[in-house]
Protein backbone atom coordinates (compact mmCIF):
# COMPACT_ATOMS: atom_id res chain seq x y z
CA UNK A 1 0.00 0.00 0.00
CA UNK A 2 1.62 3.71 -0.80
CA UNK A 3 1.96 6.18 2.21
CA UNK A 4 0.19 9.23 2.18
CA UNK A 5 2.99 12.21 2.00
CA UNK A 6 1.38 15.00 4.16
CA UNK A 7 3.46 18.43 4.80
CA UNK A 8 3.09 20.12 7.96
CA UNK A 9 3.77 24.10 7.50
CA UNK A 10 4.38 26.06 10.19
CA UNK A 11 3.12 29.37 10.55
CA UNK A 12 2.12 30.06 13.37
CA UNK A 13 5.00 32.22 14.84
CA UNK A 14 5.46 36.30 14.94
CA UNK A 15 9.08 36.79 13.49
CA UNK A 16 9.71 39.67 15.72
CA UNK A 17 13.26 39.80 13.67
CA UNK A 18 11.58 40.74 10.29
CA UNK A 19 9.98 43.62 11.90
CA UNK A 20 6.48 43.77 10.01
CA UNK A 21 3.76 44.83 11.68
CA UNK A 22 1.94 41.74 11.49
CA UNK A 23 3.08 37.27 11.58
CA UNK A 24 5.56 36.87 9.05
CA UNK A 25 3.53 34.48 8.15
CA UNK A 26 1.02 37.03 6.07
CA UNK A 27 3.70 39.33 4.86
CA UNK A 28 3.59 39.90 1.54
CA UNK A 29 6.14 38.83 -1.33
CA UNK A 30 5.40 40.01 -5.00
CA UNK A 31 1.99 40.44 -4.30
CA UNK A 32 1.35 36.60 -2.50
CA UNK A 33 2.11 36.07 1.22
CA UNK A 34 5.02 33.42 2.51
CA UNK A 35 2.17 31.50 3.42
CA UNK A 36 0.37 31.55 0.05
CA UNK A 37 3.66 30.40 -1.38
CA UNK A 38 5.06 27.62 0.60
CA UNK A 39 1.50 26.21 0.15
CA UNK A 40 1.36 26.49 -3.61
CA UNK A 41 5.24 25.40 -3.69
CA UNK A 42 3.84 22.09 -1.83
CA UNK A 43 1.07 21.50 -4.44
CA UNK A 44 3.17 21.83 -7.23
CA UNK A 45 5.46 18.98 -6.29
CA UNK A 46 2.82 17.06 -7.23
CA UNK A 47 4.09 14.46 -4.46
CA UNK A 48 1.83 16.03 -1.22
CA UNK A 49 -1.42 14.14 -0.50
CA UNK A 50 -2.37 16.98 2.17
CA UNK A 51 -1.47 20.10 3.71
CA UNK A 52 -1.93 21.10 7.36
CA UNK A 53 -1.12 24.55 8.14
CA UNK A 54 -0.12 25.32 11.70
CA UNK A 55 -1.14 29.43 12.60
CA UNK A 56 -1.78 30.94 16.06
CA UNK A 57 -5.33 30.28 16.78
CA UNK A 58 -5.83 34.29 17.16
CA UNK A 59 -5.12 34.69 13.54
CA UNK A 60 -7.38 30.95 12.32
CA UNK A 61 -10.25 33.91 10.91
CA UNK A 62 -7.63 35.83 9.18
CA UNK A 63 -5.72 32.96 7.68
CA UNK A 64 -9.30 30.78 6.62
CA UNK A 65 -10.00 34.32 4.29
CA UNK A 66 -6.99 34.75 3.25
CA UNK A 67 -7.04 31.13 2.04
CA UNK A 68 -10.18 31.16 0.61
CA UNK A 69 -10.04 34.24 -1.07
CA UNK A 70 -6.68 33.06 -3.47
CA UNK A 71 -8.62 29.52 -3.72
CA UNK A 72 -6.09 27.20 -1.72
CA UNK A 73 -8.89 26.21 -0.01
CA UNK A 74 -10.82 24.53 -3.05
CA UNK A 75 -7.29 23.14 -4.52
CA UNK A 76 -7.08 19.74 -5.36
CA UNK A 77 -5.03 18.82 -2.65
CA UNK A 78 -6.65 18.95 0.79
CA UNK A 79 -5.17 22.05 3.32
CA UNK A 80 -6.67 21.80 7.30
CA UNK A 81 -6.20 24.85 9.46
CA UNK A 82 -4.00 23.43 12.80
CA UNK A 83 -4.29 25.64 15.84
CA UNK A 84 -0.24 25.95 17.01
CA UNK A 85 0.85 25.54 20.20
CA UNK A 86 3.57 28.13 22.83
CA UNK A 87 6.38 27.10 20.83
CA UNK A 88 6.85 25.86 17.34
CA UNK A 89 8.46 22.82 18.77
CA UNK A 90 4.82 22.30 19.96
CA UNK A 91 2.81 23.72 17.33
CA UNK A 92 4.25 20.66 15.44
CA UNK A 93 3.26 18.16 17.50
CA UNK A 94 -0.57 19.48 17.50
CA UNK A 95 0.22 18.98 13.69
CA UNK A 96 1.85 15.33 14.02
CA UNK A 97 -1.60 14.65 16.04
CA UNK A 98 -3.71 15.82 13.52
CA UNK A 99 -2.63 12.88 11.17
CA UNK A 100 -5.20 10.18 10.90
CA UNK A 101 -2.96 7.65 9.17
CA UNK A 102 -0.91 5.49 11.18
CA UNK A 103 2.03 5.01 8.82
CA UNK A 104 2.88 7.31 6.15
CA UNK A 105 5.29 10.15 5.33
CA UNK A 106 5.39 13.88 6.86
CA UNK A 107 7.23 16.83 5.83
CA UNK A 108 7.91 19.64 8.19
CA UNK A 109 8.35 23.11 6.91
CA UNK A 110 8.70 26.45 7.65
CA UNK A 111 6.29 29.22 5.95
CA UNK A 112 9.11 31.47 5.94
CA UNK A 113 11.10 29.38 3.17
CA UNK A 114 8.01 30.64 0.90
CA UNK A 115 10.96 29.95 -1.96
CA UNK A 116 11.74 26.77 -1.73
CA UNK A 117 11.14 24.71 -5.40
CA UNK A 118 9.01 22.21 -5.58
CA UNK A 119 11.35 19.77 -7.11
CA UNK A 120 13.35 19.97 -3.99
CA UNK A 121 10.17 18.74 -1.61
CA UNK A 122 10.11 16.13 -4.07
CA UNK A 123 13.59 14.99 -3.76
CA UNK A 124 13.03 14.92 -0.08
CA UNK A 125 9.74 13.00 -0.14
CA UNK A 126 10.95 10.33 -2.59
CA UNK A 127 13.79 9.51 0.01
CA UNK A 128 11.87 8.91 2.72
CA UNK A 129 9.49 6.54 0.41
CA UNK A 130 12.87 4.70 -0.25
CA UNK A 131 13.41 4.14 2.71
CA UNK A 132 14.94 6.81 4.61
CA UNK A 133 13.21 7.35 8.31
CA UNK A 134 14.60 10.84 8.64
CA UNK A 135 15.96 13.27 5.72
CA UNK A 136 17.35 16.86 5.37
CA UNK A 137 18.46 18.73 2.55
CA UNK A 138 21.32 20.61 3.05
CA UNK A 139 23.61 22.93 1.47
CA UNK A 140 27.53 23.42 1.76
CA UNK A 141 28.77 26.66 4.46
CA UNK A 142 30.45 29.40 2.41
CA UNK A 143 31.93 30.78 5.90
CA UNK A 144 34.20 29.88 8.23
CA UNK A 145 32.42 28.71 11.72
CA UNK A 146 33.94 28.91 14.88
CA UNK A 147 32.97 27.60 18.17
CA UNK A 148 33.34 30.31 21.02
CA UNK A 149 32.54 30.25 24.59
CA UNK A 150 32.59 33.30 26.65
CA UNK A 151 33.94 35.44 23.99
CA UNK A 152 36.96 32.79 22.96
CA UNK A 153 37.49 30.93 20.11
CA UNK A 154 37.37 26.97 21.12
CA UNK A 155 37.53 25.27 17.79
CA UNK A 156 37.53 26.01 14.04
CA UNK A 157 35.37 22.89 12.82
CA UNK A 158 36.17 21.56 9.26
CA UNK A 159 34.29 23.43 6.80
CA UNK A 160 34.23 20.47 4.88
CA UNK A 161 31.90 18.47 7.44
CA UNK A 162 29.10 21.26 7.66
CA UNK A 163 26.18 21.78 5.94
CA UNK A 164 23.37 24.22 6.71
CA UNK A 165 20.31 22.48 7.19
CA UNK A 166 16.66 23.79 5.26
CA UNK A 167 13.34 22.77 5.15
CA UNK A 168 10.95 21.02 4.49
CA UNK A 169 12.33 18.01 6.66
CA UNK A 170 11.26 14.59 5.86
CA UNK A 171 10.61 11.76 8.31
CA UNK A 172 8.61 8.55 8.34
CA UNK A 173 5.48 9.21 10.19
CA UNK A 174 5.66 6.28 12.62
CA UNK A 175 9.47 7.65 13.66
CA UNK A 176 8.78 11.41 14.22
CA UNK A 177 5.76 10.68 16.66
CA UNK A 178 7.49 8.29 18.59
CA UNK A 179 10.63 10.60 19.43
CA UNK A 180 8.19 13.23 20.22
CA UNK A 181 7.02 11.48 22.58
CA UNK A 182 9.71 9.99 24.23
CA UNK A 183 10.91 13.81 24.29
CA UNK A 184 7.89 14.60 26.17
CA UNK A 185 8.52 11.71 28.27
CA UNK A 186 11.61 12.50 29.32
CA UNK A 187 11.76 15.98 29.24
CA UNK A 188 15.61 16.31 29.56
CA UNK A 189 17.13 19.33 30.81
CA UNK A 190 20.34 19.26 29.17
CA UNK A 191 18.65 18.94 25.15
CA UNK A 192 16.48 21.30 23.30
CA UNK A 193 15.88 20.59 20.04
CA UNK A 194 16.72 22.83 17.15
CA UNK A 195 14.74 21.45 14.41
CA UNK A 196 12.72 17.73 13.93
CA UNK A 197 15.85 16.34 12.83
CA UNK A 198 17.77 16.74 15.92
CA UNK A 199 15.21 15.32 17.60
CA UNK A 200 15.58 12.26 15.58
CA UNK A 201 19.33 12.39 16.64
CA UNK A 202 18.83 12.98 20.14
CA UNK A 203 16.28 9.68 19.98
CA UNK A 204 19.15 7.71 18.34
CA UNK A 205 18.13 8.03 14.77
CA UNK A 206 20.18 8.22 11.73
CA UNK A 207 18.98 11.52 9.40
CA UNK A 208 19.53 11.27 5.72
CA UNK A 209 20.73 14.13 3.62
CA UNK A 210 19.47 15.35 0.03
CA UNK A 211 20.83 17.87 -2.19
CA UNK A 212 19.20 21.55 -0.49
CA UNK A 213 18.77 24.74 -2.58
CA UNK A 214 20.04 27.89 -2.39
CA UNK A 215 16.20 29.49 -3.10
CA UNK A 216 15.12 28.08 -0.39
CA UNK A 217 16.37 30.63 2.17
CA UNK A 218 14.57 31.28 5.10
CA UNK A 219 13.05 35.04 5.70
CA UNK A 220 14.04 36.00 8.99
CA UNK A 221 15.10 39.62 9.23
CA UNK A 222 14.86 42.56 6.35
CA UNK A 223 17.91 41.51 4.91
CA UNK A 224 16.38 38.37 4.11
CA UNK A 225 13.11 39.53 2.79
CA UNK A 226 15.34 42.18 0.72
CA UNK A 227 17.21 38.91 -0.81
CA UNK A 228 13.52 37.30 -1.40
CA UNK A 229 12.07 40.46 -3.14
CA UNK A 230 15.00 40.61 -5.24
CA UNK A 231 14.71 37.24 -6.67
CA UNK A 232 10.73 37.47 -6.57
CA UNK A 233 11.47 40.83 -9.22
CA UNK A 234 13.90 39.17 -11.50
CA UNK A 235 11.54 36.34 -11.69
CA UNK A 236 9.10 39.14 -13.71
CA UNK A 237 11.61 39.90 -16.24
CA UNK A 238 13.52 36.73 -17.04
CA UNK A 239 12.69 33.26 -17.34
CA UNK A 240 13.75 32.10 -13.98
CA UNK A 241 10.80 30.37 -11.93
CA UNK A 242 10.41 31.35 -8.35
CA UNK A 243 7.82 28.70 -6.58
CA UNK A 244 4.62 30.51 -5.27
CA UNK A 245 3.96 32.15 -8.82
Amino acid sequence: MSRRVTAIIAAAGVGKRLGADMPKAYVELGGRTLVERSIRAMIRSEIVDEILVVISPAMRDFATNLLEKVGLLSAEVPIKLVDGGAERFDSVWCALQAIPEEHGVVLVHDAARALTPPGMIARVSRAVLEGCDAVVPVVPIADTIKQVADGVVVATPPRSELAAVQTPQGFDLATLRAANLQYFEQRPENFSPTDDASLIEWAGNSVHCVQGDPMALKVTTPLDFALARVLTEEAESTEFEVPGE
